[in-house]
């Protein structure tokens, strides 16, 4: 008897521990904490979702009117979404209730950044266990609790860390990394800079490269038997020892200007690297010992900040410079197609082998193949309502989000959400 008690006991432990894996892999799955999500590629992890859409697009779960102004994107987990906005003058952290889009909470974060292209913060928070961390657009990197968005700690990348503002402010989703912050102020003091993140407390600031930071945000990556933080510089293109900040390696981009904006990709030794402003693409191979050799550098695949990604080999975006919808082929950088007709420049993002175009003038949302035959359109619907408060020369520049069988976009003060799940 005792022995069946046991097997019993036994079996029932399993069980529970098989359950409670499942839940914890689901909502693992039906997670968004960061900019571009796992690994900063731009790839959802969902499966089964919609092939096609209505005419009127997919069916409309909630919409949020109260976002107020900017760009920032978002990050979901645990049934909530973050992002971040300005009011009355003032920056905001915002959290929603994922279900409905009910406002759970806001802080107050500094003032706000005002220019000309639009006013508002332009980051996506980002989420790691009970806190969420965010950069406003003159530079204050706050730490606030996920339950109720009491602040723990806050820190101003210029004030406090020597960072020198960028002509559109502070753009950069921090990455979180173990214990670390990784943030790029920029300025004499270091460009790149790690913090503590439970404390906001300094562990190293990069001493050995002083250059103004852009707007891009870093990735990490591990090469070389050491762990690396990549970033992109207005000139140069740099990794970074993830634990002393010192600079393995360093690169020239001579073309870029104005604002260098789009996120690395790095894949199997290569990183690759776009901006807008005529300054191309570029690709590189890194070696054993970190050594750099140019792969390419084209003026094709001159991203300005909708941002490019890569699919099986192959890269996909829009080519600023007239260019249109382009496929790239990731190791030969070749052109393998172009679309200019179908859809303005914009933001993508990749879901269950299908790309989500968001045109940056009309809200115009397109659902293509991800594949290296040419433009394969599946659907396609415009935004509804459109904001009233966006700026005569401001656009629609959020990038899409697709998690959890939902697709989430953004017109400044709205932001909406799509159920695009199949079921």
């Amino acid at each position: 008897m005792k022995n069946k008690s046991n097997a019993l006991l036994v079996s029932l432990s399993l069980l529970l521990a098989s359950s409670a894996t499942s839940w914890i892999h689901a909502e693992t799955a039906a997670n968004w904490a960061q900019w571009r999500g796992v690994n900063r590629q731009g790839h959802s992890p969902d499966t089964g979702l919609l092939k096609t859409w209505p005419e009127a697009g997919p069916k409309q779960v909630w919409m949020y009117k109260d976002a107020g102004v900017g760009y920032a994107g978002y990050s979901i987990v645990n049934g909530k979404l973050f992002t971040m906005g300005a009011r009355d003058g003032k920056a905001y952290l915002i959290c929603l209730k994922d279900s409905d889009g009910s406002e759970q909470w806001v802080l107050e974060l500094d003032s706000v950044l005002e220019n000309g292209w639009g006013d508002g913060p332009r980051a996506t928070p980002t989420v790691d266990g009970e806190h969420v961390y965010a950069m406003s657009g003159s530079g204050e990197l706050v730490c606030a609790k996920l339950a109720d968005g009491k602040k723990v700690w806050s820190t101003n990348m210029i004030k406090d860390h020597g960072g020198k503002m960028q002509s559109w402010g502070y753009t950069e989703s921090v990455l979180i990394d173990d214990d670390k912050i990784i943030c790029t102020p920029g300025g004499d003091k270091g460009a790149l800079l790690a913090l503590d993140k439970k404390t906001g407390k300094k562990v190293w600031q990069s001493e050995d490269l002083k250059v103004n930071a852009q707007y891009a945000s870093p990735i990490v990556i591990e090469h070389g038997g050491a762990r690396q933080y990549v970033q992109l510089f207005q000139k140069d293109l740099a990794g970074f020892h993830a634990d002393t900040g010192k600079v393995l390696w360093k690169t020239d981009y001579p073309k870029g200007r104005t604002a260098v904006i789009p996120t690395p990709i790095y894949s199997e030794g290569m990183i690759y690297i776009t901006a807008g402003y005529d300054a191309g693409c570029k690709a590189i191979k890194l070696g054993p010992k970190n050594e750099v050799e140019v792969v390419y550098a084209k003026e094709e695949m001159s991203n300005h900040h909708g941002g490019v990604i890569l699919v099986d080999g192959h890269l996909y975006g829009y080519h600023s410079n007239r260019g249109g919808w382009m496929c790239q082929n990731l190791k030969s950088g070749e052109i393998v197609w172009t679309e200019k007709s179908k859809l303005g420049k914009g933001a993508i993002a990749y879901a269950d082998g299908m790309l989500y175009c968001l045109g940056e003038k009309k809200g115009t949302v397109v659902l293509i193949e991800a594949s290296p035959k040419g433009w394969k359109e599946a659907s396609r619907f415009e935004l509804d309502p459109q904001s009233e408060i966006r700026k005569p020369r401001g656009r629609i520049w959020t990038h899409p989000v697709i998690v959890g069988g939902r697709l989430y976009l953004r017109d400044q003060d709205i932001v909406y959400c799509y159920d695009v799940s199949g079921k």
